[in-house]
């Protein structure tokens, strides 16, 4: 069957410091969190062997991008000043780029200082910002003078307060005038890689995640590619009422909507059946249903 450059198959690539990494099919970012509070695998990643390790089952499994996160993100989670994130993230990085010096790692941060640490330090090849310059404007200009992929990612609130401020009129609406201005400001600057992340669980509880679900693909309107965090969210486990220790077959669901929606990277804590659902997805799409 002719892969064509539709709906579902897009000729997107992404510049991750001269590596061209192609988005015409999906994929995978493994997600590594070194924080001591993230909803599901806070506290685990702190001694060099289990680091080192983790990131080995990642790459193993079939992560084409690792996300190190050293600013928790969850509904409440406290404040932390910049040299904590600091301390936090660069001996991780170092560690990662001694062992692994091929991988594509992208960084969770929405402040510029770091962000220019850590691509000008440990050749960090992508910034992941929650706050898509809300929680510090600055950072507009820094990826800009980097020229480095940028996702931007719709939050209302902070994560300290973005459960109180889940209210919309047109939620959909208001999501797509946000993308629009952000990335107006970008292009004007000169930013050429842009991924848009609409931002499950941050400042929407459930019923507007499922609404951002069930409308994902009017995003593509932007013609950027589309992250998609789902893995293990409130989403799944309050409707299933269980924990997210028991949330990975209801991410598995919503990650297979995910990519019919048109998501192009799934960003996710377990790899390898993430790296499943994507391999049958494609084979249905391209599946002629001629035997």
């Amino acid at each position: 069957m002719e892969d064509k450059d539709t709906f579902f198959s897009r000729k997107y690539m992404i510049n991750c410091n001269g590596a061209l990494l192609d988005l015409s099919k999906p994929k995978v970012m493994g997600v590594l969190n070194v924080t001591p509070d993230s909803f599901y695998d806070g506290g685990r990643y702190f001694q060099e062997k289990t680091i080192k390790d983790q990131v080995g089952r990642l790459v193993a499994e079939g992560a084409d991008i690792i996300d190190i996160g050293g600013y928790s993100s969850r509904p409440g989670a406290d404040h932390i000043p910049i040299d904590e994130e600091r301390k936090r993230l660069l001996p991780v990085l170092d560690l990662v780029r001694k062992h692994y010096p091929g991988v594509i790692l992208s960084v969770d941060t929405f402040r510029s200082e770091i962000a220019d640490q850590v691509v000008s330090d440990y050749r960090v090849d992508i910034i992941n910002d929650i706050s898509a310059g809300e929680m510090d404007p600055a950072i507009f200009e820094t990826i800009a003078k980097l020229q480095v992929p940028y996702i931007m990612m719709h939050m209302k609130g902070t994560p300290e307060d973005m459960k109180y401020k889940a209210r919309y009129g047109d939620m959909m609406k208001e999501i797509t005038d946000y993308f629009s201005l952000k990335y107006d400001q970008l292009r004007k600057m000169g930013v050429k890689d842009i991924i848009l992340d609409p931002g499950f669980g941050f400042g929407k509880n459930v019923e507007h995640n499922y609404q951002l679900l069930h409308n994902l693909e009017q995003f593509k309107i932007f013609e950027l590619p589309i992250m998609v965090g789902l893995s293990r969210k409130s989403m799944i486990y309050k409707i299933l009422n269980t924990t997210p220790n028991e949330a990975l077959n209801g991410t598995t669901v919503l990650n297979s909507i995910a990519l019919m929606k048109g998501a192009d990277i799934l960003r996710v804590h377990d790899v390898k059946q993430t790296r499943e659902v994507i391999t049958l997805i494609e084979k249905y799409r391209t599946s002629t249903g001629n035997c």
